[in-house]
């Protein structure tokens, strides 16, 4: 009901790339901001010449090549049977087999798709969805979830360690690459936690509380700097002195880090705690 409100309130698209790159300005020569998975919405606020500035449902906001996008006469996978993707990454195919032809789109994880039939065939293996451009293709149904559930932090925890070696992308928001804070709004997402996109608004955002270090619980929120105006990174607690998060040090992927260790325990600003 919520995303009903929000896409009439404006025009809207919807990604038709597995992962849509946004931009502080309308080029690629300029930082990637954040990023956009094959299905969203997103809101329009203005348009130049092969772009277009959009809004996500997080409120956050950049510039996307128009070809990324497809306008939403109807906003994609919202209405009738759906289900997301849960597996990190989804072939889709243009018949229900994965030997005669390859992939016509490769998804990532939390990807939308809309189910337009179940075959008996193959035991119910196989589902054929509609394409974001109004394709047909099949994906198989392990790859999916119907119902997006909340997670606790036992789960979210399990959930996490699936993307270890992942790698670190700037501005990433999808399992083809994660950076720091995209990792983590991922995580409380899934907890039914509508954290902000960015580390430094996630410290200062009202819907968390502070944590003492030495009172940390696993599913609390970690954030390191230099000092708490300048917040650079931001990982995810799991216990035992652990947590989990896209970095750049060592292997540049999703890893696990011991807080104790340098250059964690001397970087170490703040912790947060989800209200």
């Amino acid at each position: 009901m919520v995303l009903a409100l929000w896409l009439a309130a404006a025009l809207a698209g919807t990604v038709n790339e597995p992962v849509a790159n946004m931009y502080s300005r309308p080029t690629v020569d300029a930082d990637v901001v954040s990023q956009s998975i094959y299905g969203s919405q997103v809101l329009y606020l203005e348009k130049q010449a092969g772009w277009i500035k959009v809004e996500t449902f997080d409120k956050y906001t950049g510039w996307i090549e128009v070809s990324r996008l497809k306008d939403a006469g109807k906003p994609y996978a919202t209405t009738g049977k759906t289900a997301s993707v849960a597996s990190l990454f989804a072939h889709l195919y243009r018949e229900p087999s994965v030997t005669k032809h390859q992939p016509v789109i490769t998804v990532p994880f939390e990807s939308k798709l809309e189910i337009v039939a179940e075959p008996e065939s193959n035991g119910k293996r196989w589902l054929q969805v509609r394409l974001v451009d109004d394709r047909s293709a099949w994906v198989q149904r392990g790859d999916l979830s119907f119902a997006v559930d909340k997670l606790n932090v036992d789960q979210v925890i399990e959930l996490s360690k699936r993307f270890i070696g992942l790698p670190y992308t700037w501005g990433g928001t999808s399992s083809f690459g994660y950076d720091c804070s995209g990792f983590t709004q991922m995580l409380c997402r899934r907890q039914g936690v509508m954290l902000p996109r960015d580390a430094g608004p996630q410290a200062e955002w009202d819907g968390v509380k502070p944590v003492e270090r030495d009172t940390l619980q696993p599913g609390d929120l970690l954030y390191f700097g230099s000092n708490l105006k300048k917040i650079t990174h931001t990982g995810f607690y799991i216990g035992g002195g652990q947590f989990i998060h896209a970095a750049v040090s060592g292997r540049p992927a999703v890893q696990i880090s011991r807080l104790d260790d340098p250059p964690w325990t001397k970087l170490f600003v703040a912790a947060r705690r989800p209200k």
